[in-house]
């Protein structure tokens, strides 16, 4: 499964689980929620905490892809360093190969 596909259903299942989470909460507490004076809709109410889910989920993703990130970037570190310290102990064996093949390689007479 792709990464925004997965990330698409993740947001669906959170924003479902809230709205079914928060009616059941609303209706067997009977919690009514005002600003001000004013007495907010029990579906814009479920809307906003819908939302306030979202960007959890979206602060949980981040932090889950930088540790993630950091796991690769560590991983390319210790391939790169590897990778290195080949190149420097065999240094002269490739130098000596390149050196070889530039001089046996086919050249064309000129005429």
């Amino acid at each position: 499964m792709s990464f925004f596909k997965s990330l698409i259903l993740a947001i669906f299942a959170t924003l479902f689980l809230t709205y079914v989470l928060g009616i059941s909460f609303i209706e067997m507490f009977n919690v009514d929620l005002y600003v001000g004076d004013e007495l907010i809709e029990p579906l814009k109410a479920i809307s906003v905490s819908a939302i306030i889910m979202v960007i959890l989920v979206m602060v949980a993703l981040a932090i889950v892809m930088s540790v993630f990130g950091s796991l690769i970037f560590i991983g390319l570190m210790i391939f790169g360093t590897l990778a290195l310290v080949m190149i420097g102990i065999f240094w002269p064996v490739i130098f000596i190969a390149v050196v070889i093949w530039l001089m046996a390689g086919d050249k064309k007479q000129i005429a």
